[in-house]
């Protein structure tokens, strides 16, 4: 659990640091879309590298990145494993007495397991270059123009911004809860699956109650600093497109163009 890097933004001065946010979202968002137009060696091929790019622009350890995807191992592996039990159609690729492995099957759990590695890296690369209040002006400032029909931007940028931050945190919370029961004796490890199951409720009870007592804490601490929304208030910094955010945004083009060049 102490390896859980959603959430966490990393300190350090690179280029896709120095961005604004508003484009920062923008291309994570549109990229996130992209991945499901790919559908070849060819396109998935350009959306690792520029994944890639984006990592070594950001000059944040690789090792960080591969302890984000430790959260979505278990997904790949249970889809990999429905499509090549279920998918039956193409050429057989192998077959046992017990399991028939189809050519299709091989490439639809393929294509999926790129694609949530794809979606963790751009997710990851948000989510590490961009500080929680830059991350919440952001979205505040993207959703404005929805105020017109009342929509709450600045109440809805807020709440996810600070949901996103108290990942980490309940994260370290329930490994400590659990380290506590570990040392009075509970056993988390033993027993078939439904009792290992049934041995984490007992720590569901405490995280509530230190999730309840940290949510009311944040909100007293908001009063006290005089927060009533986002009417009236003025920010520290002014966000501002800069030449570098407008090639951001023109690499998306360009790798959009080429991705639906290359498709089949």
């Amino acid at each position: 659990m102490n390896s859980v890097m959603i959430g966490q933004y990393i300190p350090i001065d690179s280029w896709l640091h120095r961005l604004d946010p508003r484009s920062k979202c923008i291309f994570v968002f549109c990229m996130l879309i992209l991945i499901f137009f790919a559908n070849n060696v060819e396109t998935y091929t350009l959306l690792l590298l520029v994944g890639l790019m984006g990592v070594a622009l950001s000059r944040i350890s690789v090792l960080l990145f591969l302890r984000s995807m430790k959260l979505i191992i278990w997904m790949i592996l249970f889809t990999t494993l429905f499509h090549l039990i279920f998918t039956q159609s193409g050429s057989i690729v192998l077959q046992t007495p017990i399991l028939t492995i189809y050519e299709e099957g091989v490439r639809q759990a393929a294509i999926i397991s790129v694609r949530f590695i794809l979606l963790m890296i751009f997710a990851s690369l948000l989510m590490f270059t961009t500080s929680p209040i830059d991350l919440t002006d952001g979205l505040e400032s993207l959703l404005s123009p929805l105020r017109r029909w009342r929509f709450p931007a600045h109440e809805f940028a807020m709440m996810m911004s600070i949901a996103l931050r108290f990942i980490p945190t309940l994260w370290a919370e329930t490994d400590k809860i659990i380290k506590a029961q570990k040392a009075r004796g509970a056993d988390f490890e033993s027993g078939n699956v439904y009792r290992r199951v049934k041995a984490y409720i007992p720590v569901l009870i405490p995280l509530m109650i230190s999730s309840f007592r940290r949510a009311e804490d944040l909100a007293t601490a908001m009063e006290a600093r005089g927060y009533a929304g986002g009417v009236g208030r003025t920010k520290l910094r002014v966000l501002s497109i800069r030449r570098a955010d407008i090639l951001l945004l023109v690499c998306f083009a360009i790798v959009a163009t080429a991705l639906f060049w290359m498709r089949k």
